[in-house]
């Protein structure tokens, strides 16, 4: 069984990939380098915020509609409080980039293994394909330099 004071702290996002059900494909949900972080508090809240690491600036602001588009295709960010169980965690949103997520929960399976976070929810619609995939996103444990 694993404890709370396990998952917190900051992870640093590795990969992200996402698997789909019809094809078996995998791809990288966010190109081949992805930044992002994944905080888990004390308190019971969590914090995600991921990009892809090569998003395009706009030319001017305000930005064109295409242009905001790209931005919002281009990562995903929630906060939250999560449940520890014994295989899962559950993150429960309370805020989202995505209003359609904003009040739900994610079950997220996990595996620890030293410094190495692994992350994966059960076959799902994809936010940003619409078809069923699964995500499996690596995090290491963010050692600050400063």
């Amino acid at each position: 069984m694993h404890h709370r004071s396990e998952l917190v702290g900051t992870w640093r996002m590795l990969t992200w990939r996402r698997e789909f059900a019809d094809t078996g494909e995998r791809i990288d949900a966010l190109g081949a380098d992805p930044v992002g972080f994944v905080s888990y508090g004390a308190d019971g809240r969590v914090h995600a915020i991921v990009a892809k690491r090569d998003r395009p600036s706009p030319a001017r602001l305000p930005p064109s509609d295409s242009e905001k588009l790209a931005l919002f295709d281009s990562m995903l960010a929630y906060a939250g409080t999560y449940t520890l169980h014994d295989d899962h965690v559950v993150h429960h949103l309370d805020a989202s980039w995505n209003q359609a997520w904003t009040g739900t929960d994610l079950i997220r399976f996990y595996r620890l293994a030293g410094s190495t976070l692994e992350i994966w929810g059960a076959p799902a619609p994809d936010p940003y394909t619409g078809r069923t995939v699964v995500h499996r996103i690596t995090f290491e444990r963010w050692a600050s330099k400063t």
